[in-house]
């Protein structure tokens, strides 16, 4: 008996699952420098990104407007480290130029006193020098040795403090931290910027001049560490430059280029909460609707990410009772002439620097004699002001809303702005103003969400401000993470982008 067994045929190739790629979801809550630049960075690493944005336009500080033929960046006005955007139109593998360009400043600023000295800071360090040693009789070596050492502290502490997150241990161990920890002692972190000053310049024109890069994060040079001596780096050893539309096109060219790669943005779109549960993230709420996520980046203030975001949750009070950086009061100006002396970036001093920071931090007002800057961007852009006229943007540093009688303050601030500038340009300047618009700290903290209306989050007035800044992680929730100015490593544009590269490298690929 024979029994015939039928061969299976078997296929050519064998059976394959089929799995179906579902990439994660990530939502970046507010559309600021830091949430554009994180948007961008999680999307490259895999992720759908969608941006919910409460207001009409996206750009947080950095955005602008126009009044009667006239065109005002209406935020930040100083760009350094460009390469910075570049970088993030180099993910996608496009060429920068072809959407965002920029020119760097000949003069990064001219210094005006009420005495009639005036100063020209020339973005070359060599003709700076040069006209320092002219105006103050101070050695053109001691400028360069001191720009020098700039550099020295910056490239020391930038890896450790700037670069990465601090509140992870394992970025500790390292021969870059290990560096930067043995150098501390010489970095500044343990002295006062204006006591450092002092010490390298006899001048007191020029330690008024160095002591003013404690305003780029909203500080007191009377009380901020020394560090801080490593800013005027960025603005004369690597440069001041302006985007060729201006500082908003930082925020179009991203925001464009974000569109490109398929990031979505709501508009008008508040959130009110975000959701957790059984100690993560699971999504927002918006407009009454829930959605979903499973990475939470909050680009907001981080006072209200907590008192409002997540009301629900513990916050970290020490954190967010630290003493908040200055504000600003500013006067968008359209002037109906054209001033010679005057450049993109204009700073008109003070009699008494010390009282003016008194006055700031302590008093928590506004002294009769504030030190004024200048941004007119029409110098180089001249489609910003009509024919024969100027856009001034015109600057002074102011405490956070307390609830301060800011009506007063303003109209007083007006009538001393106007009478200083007035008597050192020897013209009436309130008879060439033809517009006006004013921004004080309490519509800097409606439109943007910042707590008091400061403008780099908490103050660095102490040598531990950088580690008594939020994490950009929670510790408690995850996949909950924070970007922008008012968490790790602080206010700025370029700290904001640095904050976006720290929490996308914190959080695994999609």
């Amino acid at each position: 008996m024979f029994i015939f067994f039928n061969k299976i045929k078997q296929p050519a190739e064998p059976f394959k699952k089929i799995r179906c790629f579902v990439p994660m979801h990530a939502i970046v809550v507010g559309s600021g420098i830091a949430g554009l630049a994180v948007a961008l960075r999680l999307k490259k690493k895999g992720f759908s990104v969608e941006v919910f944005e409460k207001n009409d336009y996206v750009g947080g500080k950095l955005t602008a407007f126009e009044q009667d033929g006239f065109r005002f960046d209406a935020g930040p006005s100083l760009f350094t480290l460009p390469k910075q955007v570049d970088e993030l139109f180099e993910l996608f593998n496009e060429n920068p130029r072809a959407h965002f360009n920029y020119l760097k400043l000949d003069i990064a600023c001219n210094y005006f006193w009420q005495d009639g000295t005036q100063l020209t800071a020339s973005g070359n360090i060599e003709k700076f020098a040069k006209n320092v040693e002219k105006t103050f009789k101070t050695p053109a070596k001691s400028i360069i040795k001191y720009l020098k050492k700039s550099a020295f502290v910056y490239n020391t502490v930038a890896p450790v403090f700037l670069h990465m997150s601090l509140h992870k241990w394992t970025n500790f161990i390292n021969l870059k931290t290990l560096k930067g920890i043995l150098f501390m002692p010489f970095l500044g972190i343990f002295s006062k910027l204006n006591n450092y000053n002092q010490q390298q310049f006899s001048h007191p024109k020029l330690v008024q001049l160095f002591n003013r890069y404690a305003t780029y994060n909203g500080s007191d040079p009377f009380q901020a560490p020394a560090v801080l001596q490593s800013i005027p780096h960025l603005e004369f050893n690597i440069g001041a430059y302006l985007p060729k539309n201006g500082m908003h096109d930082i925020t179009k060219s991203l925001e464009d280029l974000a569109k490109r790669q398929g990031v979505i943005f709501h508009l008008n779109s508040p959130v009110s909460k975000i959701e957790t549960s059984n100690n993560k993230v699971t999504g927002i709420w918006v407009n009454g609707e829930l959605k979903s996520a499973d990475v939470v980046v909050s680009n907001v203030d981080i006072f209200p990410s907590y008192k409002h975001l997540l009301s629900n949750q513990k916050a970290p009070e020490k954190v967010m009772s630290q003493p908040r950086s200055s504000s600003a009061l500013i006067f968008y100006w359209g002037i109906k002439k054209e001033f010679a002396q005057l450049d993109v970036h204009n700073i008109f001093f003070c009699k008494d620097y010390k009282d003016e920071f008194d006055f700031i931090f302590q008093k928590k007002t506004v002294g009769n004699d504030p030190t004024i800057y200048i941004n007119i961007t029409s110098k180089k852009i001249k489609e910003d002001a009509p024919a024969g006229c100027e856009n001034w943007f015109v600057m002074i540093n102011v405490p956070g809303n307390t609830g301060q009688n800011w009506d007063e303050i303003i109209e007083t601030s007006r009538k001393n702005i106007l009478n200083k500038l007035s008597s050192i340009l020897k013209e009436d300047i309130s008879a060439c103003i033809l517009n006006e618009s004013i921004l004080d700290p309490r519509s800097i903290e409606s439109k943007t969400s910042s707590y008091q209306g400061s403008l780099y989050g908490s103050s660095s007035n102490n040598r531990n401000a950088a580690f008594q800044r939020h994490a950009n992680f929670s510790s408690k929730l995850k996949g909950l993470y924070f970007c922008g100015g008012s968490v790790h490593p602080g206010g700025g544009i370029p700290l904001c982008l640095q904050s976006a590269r720290i929490v996308a490298d914190l959080i695994p690929k999609s």
